[in-house]
């Protein structure tokens, strides 16, 4: 019987997350939390042990307390299997200095590598809303024998100024561009391209020889989209696997292929209403490939009073009396009293809302409290000056905040 190849997963999860502040005023992006249960760093961390990955080391750097202790309160993994994910802060092993970039993060982590002497290593993003089976990336990064393999998603050509741009000759890929204005379409459809999903796998010398390369050449900035792969295409070592052919058990025709980048506030808050349709754009409940984490020890959700929630999500320990809410994500521990009413909106846990306050697409951090006869994104204008709002004229108080009467 042939052995299988020995694959250790690296998440990169060391983002700041600027764009998501106030939401990241307190915490690193990939510990945001998500979809009323879960942390942003749990899709990833699923995907992988969903996939039968279950040695993995997160990088990690700003802010990391809550990240830290999520992963080793949540992700405990069997030790009698030789199973573990941990998290790794920046180490400072080459010098005193923090990372300087995502491939840098792994060049001052290479003794994970050498401690575990894996034949493939997985190098994942952690701050994306997605299903994956991992197995598929590697199983076709093995038969090619290519240095490395970057999982592309198909986008429309006219949204490239968003994305990393893989350009390809059949699998082969011959140029990866940060935002192009102007790139080729796909040869199978010109009004596409390769978006790069921030997932990579590699053959163990493949990035050892490149992180070395690229921290001798003081012209980088050490980045793993920037630098590390543009340097593996120019030597004719990259391919692209396309996402549209990796086959999730029990993903529906409405959310297969779906995949997020919650880099800002708006797509963040967009991702949440993807959860809230009868039929969902992102489907949650999907039992064969589960999204893990480890749920709060609190009673049932609890209407009284008249409450009740219409197309929403409702996590345990919530108490709707007497209120209404609709089209909104109400995460754990959240309390609304009577004739409030609350629309297409996200609440992270402890949120309280006081009686007659009325919130509309809005994001409510941790323990907010909106007093009695408040609004929130019913006067923009007003909003703006007291509290942040998004582009598109989403409400955000970050986490604690008391709202104004």
């Amino acid at each position: 019987m042939a052995r299988e190849p020995r694959v250790l997963g690296i998440v990169l999860a060391g983002g700041e997350g600027k764009r998501l502040w106030p939401l990241t005023q307190d915490r690193a992006k990939p510990a945001v939390p998500f979809g009323g249960n879960y942390r942003l760093i749990d899709f990833v961390l699923s995907n992988l042990v969903n996939g039968g990955y279950t040695r993995i080391c997160v990088l990690t750097q700003y802010k990391s307390h809550s990240l830290d202790r999520h992963i080793t309160t949540t992700w405990r993994m069997s030790a009698l299997l030789g199973s573990y994910i941990t998290p790794v802060p920046a180490q400072q092993r080459l010098g005193p200095r923090w990372y300087t970039g995502s491939a840098d993060a792994i060049y001052q982590s290479l003794n994970l590598v050498y401690d575990d002497q894996p034949d493939y290593i997985v190098v994942f993003g952690a701050d994306h809303v997605y299903r994956m089976d991992p197995a598929q990336l590697v199983a076709q990064h093995v038969q090619s024998g290519a240095g490395v393999t970057v999982a592309g998603i198909r986008v429309p050509r006219a949204q490239s100024t968003e994305f990393g741009v893989i350009e390809t000759d059949g699998r082969r890929i011959t140029a990866f561009r940060e935002k192009p204005a102007d790139p080729p379409g796909l040869s199978d459809n010109p009004n596409e391209i390769f978006a790069s999903m921030g997932n990579y796998v590699f053959t163990t010398q493949t990035l050892l020889d490149s992180l070395r390369l690229d921290a001798a050449d003081e012209s980088s900035v050490h980045d793993m989209g920037g630098n590390l792969i543009p340097m593996l295409v120019e030597q004719g070592v990259a391919e692209v696997y396309d996402f549209a052919d990796n086959d999730v058990p029990g993903a529906t025709d409405r959310d297969r292929g779906y995949w997020r980048d919650v880099g800002t506030l708006d797509s963040y808050y967009d991702s949440h209403m993807d959860l809230v349709s009868v039929h969902p754009v992102f489907n949650l409940y999907n039992r064969e490939w589960p999204i893990y984490t480890l749920p709060p020890q609190l009673p049932p959700a609890k209407f009284v009073e008249g409450g009740l929630a219409q197309e929403s999500m409702v996590g345990p320990g919530v108490i709707v009396s007497g209120a209404t809410v609709r089209g909104s994500v109400v995460s754990p521990d959240v309390v609304i009293s009577g004739g409030a009413y609350v629309e297409g909106s996200v609440l992270h846990d402890g949120v309280r809302i006081g009686a007659r306050a009325v919130v509309r697409r809005a994001i409510l951090d941790k323990n907010v409290v909106v007093p009695p006869d408040a609004h929130i994104g019913v006067n923009l204008e007003a909003d703006r000056e007291r509290y942040h709002v998004s582009p598109s004229g989403v409400v955000v108080l970050g986490k604690g905040v008391k709202a104004l009467s």
